[in-house]
């Protein structure tokens, strides 16, 4: 899986997660992978099996740090609007808009960050 681009938009949270189902994609076949990387006594000869684990191996680390990376990636995002928008909310209490804003991205924050994705 190709690491996704560090200029990833974070807002729209349904595409976010979508593109970290996607990127789970090794992890949710790994019986698969491990079936087809380990060979079966009649391949064993054929096969270096040290070699395909390792790679299998790489394959994982690689994908779990560029989930990492994605997930810390738009943290920062959606903290530097919230930060943004509490600056904005001190100079306007009043505005309802701002605040109904700022809640929202206070919520993608602290309560929907797919943790289990890792």
């Amino acid at each position: 899986m190709a690491a996704p681009s560090n200029h990833l938009n974070c807002e729209d949270f349904a595409e976010f997660q979508e593109l970290l189902r996607v990127m789970r994609t090794i992890d949710d076949r790994i019986v698969h992978e491990l079936n087809t990387t380990v060979p079966t006594a009649s391949f064993a000869g054929k096969v270096d099996a040290s070699q395909t684990c390792k790679e299998l191996h790489q394959s994982l680390t690689e994908a779990h740090a560029s989930r990492e990376r994605l997930i810390k990636n738009c943290i920062a995002q959606t903290s530097s609007v919230v930060k943004t928008l509490q600056e904005e909310r001190k100079a306007s209490l009043e505005d309802l808009a701002l605040l109904k804003k700022l809640r929202k991205e206070q919520t993608k924050v602290s309560g929907r960050v797919p943790w289990l994705y890792f």
